[in-house]
């Protein structure tokens, strides 16, 4: 049990906040929401601890390198007494057209996925957020298909 639990309307606050700051495609925001030895590990099991691995992990995302992403909260699981939040969301990515005269391999594979997805996917997961102090401690991400949804996925 938490020593100061939170309550659920401060989690929610925490939970939406930390979603909005990677939907307005904010690094700044989304890594003040994050302790200074916080750990995340991504949908593939790979770890990244400390505030300068998890900036540097979500560093293509926010450079645009799988065009412009926003998460659509499906569901949001709060567990105040233990200060965390399980939330299941659609990951949408709309890709730009291959403007480079020479792509590079973010390019090439955009392209690819435009060609096979069409210009607009979508891929579904969750994440369970741990919370201390009223920042994330830990993010653990989870992929329920490494094949996004295809073309028109909302």
């Amino acid at each position: 049990m938490a020593i100061h639990a939170l309550s659920r309307d401060d989690l929610l606050v925490l939970v939406d906040g930390f979603l909005d700051a990677f939907n307005r495609n904010d690094l700044d925001a989304v890594m003040h929401h994050f302790t200074e030895d916080a750990l995340y590990v991504t949908y593939d099991g790979k770890e990244h601890r400390g505030k300068g691995k998890i900036r540097a992990a979500f560093e293509p995302q926010f450079r645009g390198e799988f065009g412009k992403i926003s998460f659509l909260a499906e569901d949001r699981l709060l567990d105040e007494e233990a200060g965390k939040a399980m939330v299941r969301w659609t990951c949408r990515h709309e890709l730009e057209g291959g403007q480079a005269a020479l792509p590079g391999l973010a390019e090439v594979r955009n392209l690819v996925f435009r060609g096979v997805y069409g210009r607009v996917f979508a891929w579904q997961g969750l994440d369970v957020l741990h919370f201390e102090g009223g920042k994330v401690r830990e993010k653990r991400t989870y992929s329920q298909a490494h094949v996004p949804l295809g073309r028109g996925a909302r």
